[in-house]
């Protein structure tokens, strides 16, 4: 039973397999692989040059505001928990570092997009 479906389907597999490469080399005109992928990679690395330029001063604005508010809302947040701690003896100690930790991330990358943007170099 398993050899009779065999018997037709090989030959069907094999010329499935067989006429893909065939096809593709019957286009002379096409370029080489690593020819063509290094064009769409130079294509890739300008697109992206030109969107980087593109960023307005007000956009960088809106983005850093943007940023400042999560890492107000941070700080207070971790202020409003220290004190919990230690004026009313709560145990938040693990919410308050949670926070710290956020506090300090968005830190992090408000200075750094704020040097990138802003410092004149």
């Amino acid at each position: 039973m398993m050899t009779h479906a065999w018997r037709w389907l090989t030959p069907l597999l094999l010329a499935m397999f067989f006429s893909v490469p065939l096809a593709q080399a019957a286009e002379p005109t096409q370029q080489s692989g690593s020819v063509q992928i290094m064009e769409e990679f130079q294509k890739a690395q300008n697109d992206q040059d030109g969107a980087n330029r593109a960023l307005s001063d007000k956009d960088k604005h809106r983005i850093m505001f943007l940023l400042g508010i999560p890492l107000l809302l941070c700080i207070l947040i971790t202020a409003g928990l220290g004190i919990a701690m230690v004026v009313y003896g709560k145990q938040v100690f693990t919410a308050h570092m949670i926070f710290a930790g956020l506090s300090l991330t968005l830190v992090v990358a408000h200075v750094v997009a704020g040097m990138v943007w802003f410092y004149p170099f």
